[in-house]
């Protein structure tokens, strides 16, 4: 519980009313709103949070706080706070309320495109090595010790992610590695957390919907590296908008440990050997080489693996100890994890990736390949009410495979054939009976999994991309129950029967 003038100490505001009420939660829906709480009047991209103001004093909110004076019935002893901003206002204000958890422990930020569930995971394997107690937020759900929570965002909102965060310092934790989402920057979701370490794993196309330019959306990844969170900072440069955060990090001063394919990062590989089901490789590390065997499949877990090498060393984790976890970790939910039965067999290798970008379907895809030694097929679609740009771009990504089958993924409110309409179009070329060969329209997902493994010969492998980890489907305003493992799992036991 804060007072008012606590909670709001360190910003510039003005206090209409008593600035020693009491607040004793915060809240951003009114729906929400509890007796004595402070409800922050959001300005969101379709809704204007000053409309649900009476709707919060009628719930018992004892404090608003606003952009603008308001003038509302049966307010005259509510506290009402105008600030400039009221998203910067409540992460500031959350991060007061909880006590500024993030400064009890080790806090590393992760954005990027694609690689930051997998590299959370990764670095809270070594410092479980090394001895810390630790924490995960991320796009799987969160993590406090061996306690599993689940998560509607990937980055929390900023009264959620700070209750998160105390929950994690009062259960003891160390070290909390944290997935940091493009949109969590601009909506300023992690504005007063302090990180120890930030990292950048790479951009490609997602979210143009809402940054609507590449520029915009690198922009808002690079708040991360900002003034904003001084920290120790690891930074991919196998791309020109890498290598130009790296300059920019280079030039504030920051300590910094790149990494990538090409020799002249920090850290990068002298070789590499890919199997079915581990990689092994000698990584160069700062001028010191060490080998390296984890229990991770293809060419972007590399990346993720250095990623993580240079994240646990900015931690100050011993190098043998980083060797000896990445030994261990186990396969991370969703990212390129192998489909099994019982003990381990299977009449065909079947992945599940949550690859939903082009680069990131590239990438699995080219991954799977290198394991196979015959066809490849892959099972794919796209979001709905999602970056429409992207779509034509997946589906000529997608023909990387031997052939496609196109399917729903989640088309929340748009006609999922009109979804599949927009990724075929980027699929047919001139000849168009050579491309319509090469892949097939399945619109029901289940179906879809069952004849690519259907139609799979034993030598051949199938990608199953775009939904990972998701145990559901969104169709319009139902979420249903749907998981890629487990329906592919009941067609390789039906397969194997036959």
């Amino acid at each position: 519980m804060k007072t008012c003038k606590e909670l709001f100490a360190s910003l510039d505001c003005t206090i209409l009313g008593d600035e020693n009420e009491e607040v004793t939660g915060l809240a951003y829906r009114s729906d929400a709103v509890r007796p004595g709480d402070a409800f922050f009047c959001i300005v969101g991209l379709q809704v204007d949070g000053h409309t649900f103001a009476q709707d919060a004093i009628d719930r018992g909110a004892r404090v608003i706080v606003a952009e603008r004076r308001l003038y509302l019935a049966d307010a005259t002893d509510v506290c009402v706070v105008i600030v400039s901003d009221t998203r910067q206002a409540m992460a500031k204000a959350a991060c007061e309320f909880y006590d500024n958890p993030s400064r009890s422990f080790k806090l590393v930020g992760i954005t990027g495109t694609n690689g930051k569930t997998t590299t959370t995971y990764l670095v809270e394997a070594l410092a479980r090595r090394a001895g810390y107690k630790t924490g995960v937020i991320g796009t799987v759900g969160v993590k406090i010790g061996d306690e599993f929570l689940p998560s509607s965002h990937t980055t929390p909102e900023s009264p959620d992610l700070q209750r998160t965060l105390a929950q994690m310092r009062d259960a003891g934790v160390e070290v909390v590695a944290m997935e940091v989402s493009s949109h969590a920057l601009d909506l300023e979701r992690t504005y007063g957390c302090e990180f120890a370490v930030t990292a950048f794993t790479n951009l490609t196309q997602d979210h143009l919907d809402y940054h609507h330019t590449f520029e915009a959306y690198f922009e808002a990844k690079a708040l991360l590296f900002s003034d904003l969170y001084p920290a120790r900072r690891v930074v991919y440069v196998g791309d020109s908008w890498g290598q130009t955060l790296a300059k920019r990090v280079a030039q504030g001063g920051d300590e910094l440990l790149t990494f990538a394919f090409a020799p002249e990062a920090d850290i990068h590989p002298q070789s590499i050997e890919y199997t079915p089901s581990h990689t092994e490789a000698e990584l160069d590390v700062v001028g010191s080489v060490f080998e390296v065997s984890y229990p991770l499949v293809g060419k972007f877990n590399v990346e993720n693996v250095m990623c993580a090498f240079a994240i646990g060393r900015q931690l100050g984790i011993e190098d043998g100890t980083i060797v000896d976890a990445l030994a261990s970790v186990h396969a991370i939910p969703g990212r390129l994890q192998r489909v099994s039965l019982a003990e381990g067999k299977a009449p065909l290798a079947v992945f599940v990736d949550y690859a939903h970008t082009p680069d990131a379907l590239v990438k699995a895809l080219n991954s799977v390949r290198e394991l196979t030694t015959g066809k490849l097929i892959v099972v794919f679609g796209c979001g709905g009410d999602r970056d429409s740009t992207k779509r034509p771009i997946m589906g000529r990504a997608a023909l990387a495979a031997d052939f496609a089958i196109v399917t729903n993924d989640n088309p929340r409110h748009e006609d999922p054939l009109a979804i599949i309409g927009d990724i075929v179009a980027g699929m047919e070329d001139e000849d168009k009976s050579e491309s319509s060969a090469r892949f097939e329209v399945i619109p029901d997902r289940r179906e879809a999994i069952f004849t690519a493994i259907n139609m799979a010969a034993p030598t051949d492998s199938v990608l199953i991309a775009g939904k990972g980890h998701e145990d559901y489907q969104i169709i319009g305003d139902v979420k249903a129950h749907f998981d890629d493992v487990e329906v592919a799992r009941m067609a390789l036991e039906e397969k194997e029967s036959a």
